[in-house]
């Protein structure tokens, strides 16, 4: 997938999950990530889409049978378990997609975020 396609993808998931604007899409490797306030919480990666999660949702996606983002570097599979492949039931509803990328930037918090401008910002109705 090109990287222009990939783009293209992550405008779509971005316009999804919250109105115009609120979601910054930008370059991830050879990909593209979703940034709420300085925070990524997300990536499209060779067409797929990647959520952080946290304990909970680790549970719930692998219990759907998703995996978490893996790619091979030095010649070694590399598996990073804070990002997982968005279940094709969650992308097919646009409310569960949306409920998903709330619990993804309530995941991503940091001591540098402040969480009650993230959420708020991504669930304002539009």
């Amino acid at each position: 997938m090109s990287s222009e396609a990939t783009r293209g993808l992550a405008l779509d998931f971005a316009s999804q999950i919250a109105p115009a604007g609120c979601i910054d899409i930008r370059r991830f490797f050879g990909g593209s990530a979703l940034v709420r306030n300085g925070a990524q919480f997300g990536f499209v990666m060779k067409g797929t889409l990647y959520l952080r999660v946290d304990a909970a949702m680790r549970a719930e996606f692998e219990a759907d049978g998703s995996e978490p983002f893996s790619y091979r570097a030095a010649g070694r599979e590399v598996t990073v378990h804070r990002y997982y492949a968005v279940p094709a039931h969650v992308i097919d509803d646009p409310a569960l997609l949306h409920s998903y990328a709330e619990r993804a930037l309530h995941a991503t918090y940091t001591p540098g975020h402040r969480l009650a401008d993230t959420l708020q910002a991504a669930t304002t109705s539009g």
